[in-house]
């Protein structure tokens, strides 16, 4: 019997673990649920990535692309005119605003990274990338500095189900690029 061409397969598999892990987190993922979910034969996960943390690596990969494209997407980081604090502080917001089971998705692959040692150069990646994207209107260091305090803020709101406050956020980011505006 002749093999089927299925260029899509990989990417399709990509998607069903995202899904799978929306659903029922890292703990119901297996070669198993993403092959009934991407509705492909077992043996073609295991063939595309052999153990589940490649799989994770490419989920969370993809995931990330999502917050970074958002960032990127906006003048700010490299306009010397914005406002970088406030325009950091909208852009979180529209993060945060919308939907967040992709955002609580991503933190959930990212912070994975803490128990799969495979999975810690992409979490690596995401900051570093976001770092070098705000790098742009400030230095290294502080750049750092701004990429945790944007995971800080976003973590507090998903794990305590708050309403994100974008004035807190402002006046955080104002005060770690040297701008203290509180009393």
């Amino acid at each position: 019997m002749p093999r089927r061409h299925d260029p899509e397969r990989r990417q399709r598999i990509i998607d069903a673990a995202i899904r799978v892990v929306g659903r029922q987190g890292i703990a119901g993922l297996s070669h198993r649920t993403v092959a009934a979910e991407a509705d492909v034969p077992l043996g073609s996960t295991t063939y595309h990535f052999a153990t589940l943390d490649e799989l994770l690596v490419a989920a969370l990969r993809q995931a990330n692309e999502g917050f970074a494209e958002v960032v990127a997407g906006h003048p700010a980081p490299a306009d010397p005119d914005a406002d970088l604090a406030g325009e950091l502080a909208r852009v979180l917001g529209e993060w945060l605003g919308g939907d967040r089971t992709g955002v609580e998705l991503e933190y959930e692959l990212y912070l994975a990274a803490l128990r799969r040692p495979a999975l810690r150069p992409v979490a690596a990646e995401w900051a570093e990338g976001v770092g070098a994207l705000l790098a742009a209107r400030t230095d290294p260091v502080t750049a750092r500095a701004l990429v945790a305090v944007l995971d800080g803020i976003c973590l507090q709101v998903l794990l305590t189900d708050s309403v994100y406050d974008e004035g807190y956020a402002r006046e955080v980011l104002a005060r770690v690029l040297g701008g203290a505006t509180g009393t």
